[in-house]
């Protein structure tokens, strides 16, 4: 699966100045919302990456997002592997909860999904929520990888469909070439 040729056809690659969900400043943003809103793009997504969490020789008991744009992709992954999705949402403090409505079970296993990891502090504090409640990350899975570095997030495994690292500055450190673009938020 070419992931960032669906990103381009579903018109949910941009190029400019943009303000990131961590914080930092990238010429380069993918909107997951804008591919994930196509239920048939969706469905290969999510059946692409039950595959390559399956290919890794990873399962779990359920899967997780973090809320808002985890719920979705979690959801088809969960589909694809034949278990449980639930979501973490914010918990006003700065981490994430578990919502009453779930229940995990001490030691279930479960697998954390997002869309783009770019620091992967979102699907981290939906981790910290499950991880909580009782539950056993097994690992995290994503679409596209965008980090800097390779390798496992937290300290759990990571698989993802892609690997895809654009420039990313912090905000003290944005190239003056970029600084004349006009910055929208994310």
């Amino acid at each position: 699966m070419d992931v960032l040729k669906l990103y381009q056809e579903a018109g949910a690659y941009h190029e400019g100045h943009f303000l990131l969900a961590s914080g930092r400043h990238s010429p380069k943003f993918l909107q997951s919302t804008t591919l994930l809103q196509y239920p048939h793009l969706t469905g290969q997504v999510g059946e692409a990456l039950a595959q390559t969490i399956t290919d890794a020789g990873l399962s779990a008991d359920f899967v997780i997002g973090p809320a808002m744009g985890g719920v979705v992709l979690a959801y088809e992954v969960g589909r694809h592997l034949n278990t449980r999705a639930i979501f973490a949402e914010k918990d006003g403090q700065g981490g994430m909860k578990i919502r009453e409505a779930f229940s995990i079970g001490e030691g279930e296993t479960f697998i954390a999904v997002e869309d783009v990891l770019t620091t992967g502090g979102s699907v981290l504090k939906a981790v910290l929520a499950a991880e909580k409640a009782g539950g056993q990350c097994a690992a995290i899975a994503c679409i596209v990888d965008r980090r800097a570095q390779d390798g496992p997030l937290g300290g759990y495994p990571l698989v993802s469909l892609t690997r895809l690292v654009f420039d990313t500055y912090p905000p003290d450190a944005v190239p003056a070439w970029l600084a004349e673009i006009p910055l929208q938020e994310i």
